[in-house]
């Protein structure tokens, strides 16, 4: 009989770690683990049969939870459907516990059921790929477990956090038998690992402060993150006194701000050259992940600032804006709360400096009535509900933007800074379509907040297993934007003008939600109207105790049209 208390106790060491969910696919390969993680009386536990939908899941509740997620599968191809998950929460700096139960090592390339070479499997979209040694009679080999176990989450959280791959080759037996009682150990080593972030020196933060005043003109661009509310306070303190523009999309939870520039996605589309060269930074500050913006990303590749730093505690730095000259290892909140004086400049120091944020902020109002006068003729278009619906967000939700048109609308019309309460979440690390719902699901198992999704018709039904599970959602409210087939690739340059695009870019699909909700036993509404949306919204918002599917089944060249006037809108805003 094979002795798997070492691997037993892995479910221990996850649970004095802090780990307390785990999602479970259905294997054979995988029992031993399966067994452990269910029957840990402190670790929640879920079974979801499709591998892809699983590792979003999980990505869900470890943004959620702000802790990794343990996530196990079975050996062969089901390791490979966790794949995409596991790039998504490589870019996107989310930590997991991935564990994918493997053959033994001389059964590997034998033409043995469901087996394939799985060590590292994930390459170089996991932070690193353990495996684990399949005989366990020796001392050493207890040891061994202990240590990859613990070194594995301790990777998984250290900044940048990301998925870390644990490989677990079982030999059979793989089942206890019916006398066996599955036990913890109750004095397992347990392996901590402070979190030492460095903070600026003092004599740092006074070269920073004497090189910030050099400068006239300061941009801080925020990336995808997080909502927080210390460093939100922080940039704003630092932005005001320092008089700095602030750009941020929608993603990165900056819209509470008044003073955050959340249309210029759309101003730097169509303001001219002399408009883009009075906003051109001489210092760059950047923090947090991506940026949806082309149009910001290719103005400031185009506008070069003088000085780019970019904040961020350590690992790999990205150049996105192809003009980085420094980097700042400190958290950005630490980095700005130093920078805050108590000293006022002068006002000849200042003029020039409130000159260049009154220029963002021109441009920002400007755009604002355009945006605000295109909405005064509301039709039945994607744009326009999305609109009403971000309007009618409770103060306090998780809103997920799926990608593709459903997160570029969200960016283009913005968030209110009186919607502070609502956190905002999209998959921007590989940005694909794949797992938008089921990382919505995995939020909504673990909040106690709503959940609302807005997607495309294509994100919905290619993620439709989501929902393929016996755990209750009734915190989540699905908005579903179905044009049969989606409308990106008629407007972007190159397949709008090919012959091809109707059947192999646009690809229609003749579905609606309808039969989904029916299957699984959700509330479906149906937005067919406008005048109807009010007393669907109110249905819509009311939390019974149901999960709510809304659809808005519109015309793709309405929508096509509509988009495109919008950007006239804006453009026109230039011409007057």
């Amino acid at each position: 009989m094979v002795n798997y208390q070492p691997i037993y106790d892995i479910a221990e060491v996850c649970s004095q770690k802090g780990l307390s969910h785990a999602i479970l696919c259905p294997g054979s390969r995988c029992a031993p683990l399966t067994l452990a993680f269910s029957r840990h009386p402190d670790i929640t536990t879920r079974s979801i049969s499709d591998e892809r939908s699983a590792a979003f899941i999980a990505l869900g509740i470890s943004q959620q939870t702000k802790v990794p997620a343990a996530l196990l599968c079975t050996s062969g191809s089901a390791a490979y459907n966790f794949s995409p998950a596991v790039a998504e929460a490589f870019y996107q700096q989310v930590p997991l516990l991935v564990f994918t139960a493997d053959r033994p090592k001389e059964w590997i390339d034998q033409f043995d059921g469901q087996t394939i070479n799985q060590a590292g499997i994930y390459n170089s979209h996991c932070k690193k790929s353990f495996e684990l040694p399949q005989d366990y009679q020796h001392p050493d080999a207890h040891w061994h477990i202990n240590r990859i176990v613990n070194e594995a989450i301790n990777l998984a959280r250290e900044f940048p956090p990301g998925p870390v791959h644990i490989n677990t080759p079982f030999r059979e037996p793989l089942y206890p038998s019916s006398s066996e009682a599955i036990t913890f150990s109750t004095s397992l080593r347990i392996i901590e690992n402070l979190d030492c972030s460095k903070n600026l020196s003092d004599k740092e933060i006074e070269e920073i402060k004497n090189s910030l005043a050099s400068f006239r003109k300061i941009l801080i661009v925020a990336g995808q993150d997080d909502f927080n509310e210390i460093l939100i306070k922080a940039v704003e303190k630092f932005a005001r006194q320092n008089n700095a523009a602030l750009a941020g999309d929608v993603i990165s939870n900056f819209h509470s701000l008044a003073l955050t520039n959340r249309l210029s996605d759309s101003f730097l589309a169509h303001c001219g050259e002399s408009v883009k060269q009075s906003l051109r930074p001489e210092l760059l500050l950047t923090f947090g992940k991506s940026v949806i913006s082309k149009n910001l990303k290719t103005f400031l590749r185009q506008y070069h600032p003088q000085q780019h730093w970019h904040i961020q505690t350590s690992g790999p730095v990205v150049d996105t804006f192809q003009t980085l000259t420094k980097v700042i290892r400190s958290t950005p909140q630490h980095f700005f709360g130093s920078l805050v004086s108590e000293k006022a400049l002068s006002n000849f120091e200042t003029q020039k400096k409130v000159n260049f944020v009154s220029l963002w902020e021109a441009e920002e109002h400007r755009t604002e009535r355009s945006v605000s006068n295109f909405f005064s003729s509301p039709l039945l278009s994607e744009l326009a509900i999305v609109k009403e619906l971000l309007r009618a967000l409770p103060q306090r939700c998780n809103l997920h933007l799926a990608n593709s048109m459903s997160v570029r609308y969200a960016n283009f019309i913005g968030l209110e800074a009186g919607k502070k309460g609502i956190h905002v979440f999209a998959n921007r690390g590989t940005s694909g379509i794949d797992g938008c719902t089921s990382t919505a699901v995995g939020h909504a198992l673990t909040s106690d907040v709503p959940n609302f999704l807005i997607t495309g018709d294509m994100a919905f039904f290619y993620d439709r297993n989501a929902f393929w599970n016996n755990y209750p959602i009734p915190n989540l409210r699905v908005i579903v934007l179905n044009n049969h087939g989606g409308i990106i690739f008629s407007m972007i340059d190159g397949p709008g003008n090919l012959p091809e695009q109707q059947e192999y870019f646009v690809t229609h699909q003749r579905l609606t939600a309808k039969n989904l909700a029916e299957e699984f036993g959700f509330d479906y509404l149906k937005l067919d109207h406008l005048k109807k949306i009010k007393n669907l919204f109110k249905d819509f918002m009311d939390f019974d105790g149901k999960t709510k599917i809304l659809e808005i089944e519109s015309d793709q060249q309405l929508n096509i049209e509509q988009f495109l006037k919008f950007k006239m809108d804006i453009k026109k805003g230039y011409e007057a």
